[in-house]
């Protein structure tokens, strides 16, 4: 099995390219890849299918048909490193983005990918950073999340996946993430991600996050927006554009009243193939 290793600010990917989509991506199979002591390591990994071969991207496809005219070519299946399935990852896009014109697959320019969040579209150059339209976020109400003894209130944000923004009152470099922190099941049944963040100057936060089925990573996309989103609301804004600073980098977020969009890096490190004993 072929495979492209690639990383968004360090929130990093095993891409399988599944070009006639027949590829059996069970749970075992991804956690087996994403293992970083006996696999090739990363957050999760991306599937990269053609829409038309997959009956879940052609039934979402459809449904955003009246909003975006035509039909998207790749889907991107996304997978958390313990192998559960997940709607949406923005860094993970952009690097999809990145593997799809660097493999001759897409034209630079702007094309959208059908994620199980909808339809997304990216911009790209052939080299440089992606830009990815992340979609309006939602935001239906407030909870809390517990790290160690402490409480911190926040921003309930749906980027198509479910997350909770926490501006602290303590430098975030300081929290202890090795562990899962608290949260209310009644509000997130199905988990959550946790974004923790410091306002350090003007639009400019700094983040860290503990993402459903993968642990604290160096990064999160939809996790910057909702952070972004989190440290507009603090000042009284809807609009502009941030600047978000994880472990891995630096990413910009603009909220523009209507939709959102990310800007980052996106970085194809490695290829190779996956010995078939490995996959037994």
């Amino acid at each position: 099995m072929r495979f492209v290793k690639g990383h968004g600010t360090e929130n990093d990917f095993v891409i399988l390219p599944d070009r006639d989509g027949s590829l059996d991506l069970p749970s075992s199979l991804v956690t087996a890849l994403c293992d970083r002591r006996a696999g090739i390591g990363a957050d999760g990994v991306l599937r990269v299918v053609p829409a038309k071969l997959s009956a879940e991207a052609v039934e979402i496809a459809g449904r955003a048909r009246e909003d975006r005219p035509g039909d998207p070519e790749w889907f991107m299946d996304y997978r958390n490193a313990d192998g559960s399935v997940a709607q949406m990852c923005g860094n993970g896009l952009r690097v999809f983005a990145r593997y799809l014109v660097d493999a001759g697959l897409a034209e630079p320019g702007e094309f959208d990918v059908v994620t199980r969040a909808g339809v997304r579209r990216v911009r790209l150059a052939r080299t440089g950073d992606v830009t990815v339209d992340m979609g309006p976020p939602h935001i239906p109400g407030e909870s809390w999340t517990t790290v160690g003894n402490d409480e911190y209130a926040g921003l309930v944000v749906d980027m198509g996946n479910p997350h909770l923004a926490c501006v602290t009152g303590r430098p975030v470099t300081q929290l202890d993430l090795t562990a899962q922190p608290g949260f209310d099941p009644a509000v997130f049944p199905q988990g959550v991600n946790i974004e923790l963040l410091n306002a350090v100057g003007e639009r400019r936060v700094v983040m860290r996050v503990f993402e459903r089925g993968s642990g604290e990573t160096r990064s999160c996309g939809t996790g910057a927006v909702a952070a972004a989103v989190a440290a507009a609301r603090l000042e009284g804004e809807t609009t502009g554009t941030w600047t978000v600073e994880v472990p891995g980098g630096l990413l910009s977020v603009t909220l523009d009243g209507t939709t959102s969009y990310l800007t980052g890096p996106a970085v194809l490190v490695a290829s190779g193939d996956v010995p078939a004993i490995t996959l037994a």
